[in-house]
């Protein structure tokens, strides 16, 4: 499995929290569970503004290291949209394409 992993600060305090978003093999699209979970951290970050992500794309081995690293980045922009969608600023979300380089889940 392949999966998008964004660093959240806790909203009590300053920390990293990493819930994890798993797309299906070579996609970018999020299915109706992801959904529901970015809403809840977008929810989070709208009642705590001091709060930034670090949304990082990551892959699996299977294809070239420039692909995996395109696919990453394709993914990463996928959460920034929908939490955009939720009313989180664009300024608030940094994106990281990891490709095969940091899987998420070890193996295929």
């Amino acid at each position: 499995d392949e999966g998008l992993v964004g660093g959240l600060l806790d909203d009590e305090m300053i920390g990293n929290f990493f819930p994890v978003v798993y797309f299906d093999y070579d996609q970018s699209t999020l299915d109706e569970p992801s959904m529901q979970t970015l809403r809840y951290y977008a929810d989070q970050m709208l009642k705590n503004p001091r709060v930034l992500v670090s949304l990082e794309g990551h892959t699996d081995e299977r294809g070239s290291p420039s692909y995996n690293l395109a696919l990453g980045e394709r993914r990463a922009q996928a959460v920034a949209e929908v939490m955009m969608l939720y009313g989180v600023s664009k300024d608030r979300m940094n994106l990281i394409s990891f490709g095969e380089e940091q899987p998420a889940v070890m193996g295929q």
